[in-house]
């Protein structure tokens, strides 16, 4: 049984990367960066003008942070309302409107929708959410969050709207590695679309028979 190279917190970054860049790419019709160096950092924290965040756990805890200016909150905001068919005179031009809060809400929401399933895909684990908490903060607050977790491990990315507008992606969670198997005899069936008759064919098949 061969043990392939571990996966390590950076890796689960790089899953959270792009689950924020494809969410927030389809939903505003608009182009979403990531830088390609991430920073190490002490703890996370909720920071001007609008924080959202979201805990997790399961098959490991953390916290998952996106802090946004108020004009990358409205890029966003007024690319997703254009997209969904909003008229402008129903759109906000306010990062403080609850209409962003929510927006955001539901856009985090998909986010992490997204990362658990890429992470149930490829490492086969399997974490549960809290509900998003969306913040509007002001240029003096600065907030931590106490998740209670083991041994945390922190990172921050940023990212830039279409507009070069700059967000920051924060995550927190414990010191961990997935170790992956190479084991032939846990593989799931290849075929799981077939039946059992065309399976038993299929074998038959390569037998020659």
């Amino acid at each position: 049984m061969a043990i392939k190279k571990p996966k390590s917190t950076d890796d689960v970054l790089l899953i959270l990367c792009k689950a924020v860049q494809k969410i927030l790419s389809q939903t505003t019709n608009t182009s979403i960066q990531y830088s390609p160096t991430v920073q190490r950092i002490n703890k996370t924290c909720l920071k001007p003008d609008i924080g959202c965040f979201v805990l997790f756990e399961g098959a490991f805890s953390g916290l998952i942070i996106i802090n946004l200016s108020a004009s990358a909150a409205v890029e966003i905001y007024q690319s997703y309302m254009k997209q969904m068919g909003i008229s402008d005179d129903d759109i906000s031009d306010q990062h403080t409107s609850d209409d962003v809060s929510n927006m955001l809400g539901e856009l985090m929401n998909q986010i992490v929708g997204d990362f658990q399933g890429e992470m149930e895909h490829q490492l086969s684990l399997s974490i549960n959410q809290t509900q998003p908490k969306m913040l509007v903060i002001n240029k003096e607050l600065v907030l931590s969050i106490n998740a209670n977790i083991d041994r945390p491990q922190s990172r921050r990315v940023v990212f830039r709207t279409e507009n070069h507008q700059t967000f920051f992606l924060e995550m927190s969670m414990e010191k961990t590695d997935f170790i992956e198997l190479d084991d032939p005899d846990n593989k799931t069936d290849s075929h799981p679309e077939m039946t059992k008759d065309e399976q038993n064919q299929a074998f038959l098949d390569d037998l020659d028979i």
